[in-house]
C-alpha cells in the first residue's frame, strides 16, 4: 500500500495530462514515463517535526496519484538523493566523521551533480574503492560491503523499496575494472528506483522526518534551486531548465534533484508557489527521444501545477 492516499480526481488529471503530451508528438510516452504526484494542504517543510512519533507522521493522510509509480527504472543522478540521506544517517550513527571535505563533496554531488563527488561519498559510505578486477573471494567480500546503503534502506521497512537498488556510482564515461565487474555481465546490477520510492524519500526530507530535523534542514539547503534566469544561465549544471523547474512561474520555490543522460531525463521536486497548494512531483522518462525532450517535464509540471491552483471562493449575493 502506498504511503499516500490515492485521489481519483488527481489520477484523472494526471492521466489526461500524459495523454495530451503523448498526442503532442510523443508516441509511446505512456510506457516510457513514470510519475508520482502528491498534493498538500499546507507547506510540508519540517511538518514532521510536530508529529508525536515517526510512525504518526507516516500515517498522516497525503493525497496523491501515480502513473507507473511502482515501475523500476534506471534513476541516473536522482540516486544521489539516496546517498545524501544515507550520509546524514551514517553521520548520526557516528559511522563516518564529519568535516569540510565531506560537506564539500555532498554539496557538489547535489548542487552540481558531480560524479567525482558521488564516487567519494559512495566509497565513504561503504568502505569500498574502485580499481582493477578482483578474484572471486575478494570480489564477493567487496560486493557485500558495497550493499551497505541497500541494507539500510531495506531496514526502513518501506514497501516502496521492494526491488530497488542503490549500490552503484554514477559515471561520465562508464565503469571500469571491479566497478564494471559489479554491474554484471548483462548490467543486471544497475541502480534502479521507482518514482513512488523517490517521492517517499523526498517527502520525508522536506518534512524533517528522515534521520533528524537538523539533517533534513541541511539536505533541504542543498536541494534548494534558484529560478532566477541569470543564475540559471550561469550554472553549467543547470537542473531547472528542461526539468520540473522549467515549468514553474516567477515566485515559485523549488527543492529538487534531477538526472539526465543519453537515455533518461528525470527529476524529483518539491514546489511551493503563491496561490497554489504545495506539491511534490517525481517524473522518470526513458529513451533517447525523451532524454532529448526539454519540453516534456516543464509542460507536465505546468499542467499539474494548474491543478494545484487555489480557486477564489465564489460570492453569493445577499
Amino acid at each position: 500500500m502506498a504511503f499516500y492516499s490515492p485521489d481519483g480526481a488527481m489520477d484523472l488529471i494526471l492521466g489526461n495530462a500524459i495523454g495530451s503530451l503523448e498526442a503532442d508528438g510523443r508516441p509511446g510516452l505512456g510506457a516510457q514515463l513514470s510519475v508520482s504526484w502528491l498534493r498538500y494542504g499546507r507547506s510540508q517543510r519540517q511538518s514532521g517535526v510536530h508529529a508525536d512519533t515517526s510512525a504518526a507522521f507516516w500515517q498522516q493522510p497525503v493525497a496523491g496519484a501515480h502513473w507507473n509509480g511502482q515501475r523500476l527504472r534506471y534513476p541516473a543522478s536522482v540516486v544521489k538523493l539516496l546517498y545524501l540521506v544515507a550520509a546524514e544517517a551514517w553521520l548520526q550513527r557516528q559511522l563516518i566523521d564529519d568535516g569540510p571535505e565531506l560537506r564539500r563533496a555532498l554539496a557538489d554531488m547535489i548542487r552540481h551533480s558531480s560524479n567525482d563527488a558521488t564516487a567519494m561519498v559512495v566509497d565513504l559510505l561503504t568502505g569500498t574503492g574502485s580499481g582493477p578486477e578482483l578474484p572471486p573471494g575478494a570480489f564477493e567480500r567487496w560486493s557485500e560491503q558495497r550493499q551497505l546503503v541497500n541494507r539500510w534502506f531495506a531496514e526502513l521497512g518501506w514497501p516502496e523499496w521492494s526491488g530497488c537498488n542503490a549500490c552503484q556510482k554514477t559515471w561520465s564515461d562508464g565503469p571500469y575494472g571491479r566497478e564494471r565487474q559489479f554491474y554484471g555481465a548483462e548490467l543486471e546490477n544497475r541502480n534502479r528506483l521507482s518514482t513512488d520510492l523517490t517521492a517517499r524519500l523526498l517527502h520525508g526530507v522536506m518534512a524533517g522526518a528522515l534521520v533528524s530535523p537538523a539533517a533534513c534542514s541541511r539536505m533541504q539547503e542543498l536541494l534548494a534551486r534558484s529560478l532566477d534566469p541569470a543564475e540559471r544561465a550561469a550554472d553549467p549544471e543547470n537542473q531547472v531548465d528542461g526539468f520540473i523547474g522549467g515549468g514553474l512561474p516567477e515566485g515559485a520555490r523549488l527543492w529538487s534533484k534531477a538526472g539526465w543522460m543519453s537515455q533518461a531525463r528525470h527529476d524529483a521536486a518539491y514546489v511551493e508557489l503563491p496561490h497554489h497548494q504545495p506539491f511534490l512531483l517525481v517524473a522518470f522518462s526513458e529513451g533517447a527521444a525523451l532524454a532529448a525532450d526539454e519540453q516534456l517535464l516543464p509542460e507536465l509540471t505546468r499542467q499539474l501545477a494548474e491543478a494545484c491552483r487555489l480557486r477564489e471562493p465564489s460570492i453569493t449575493p445577499t
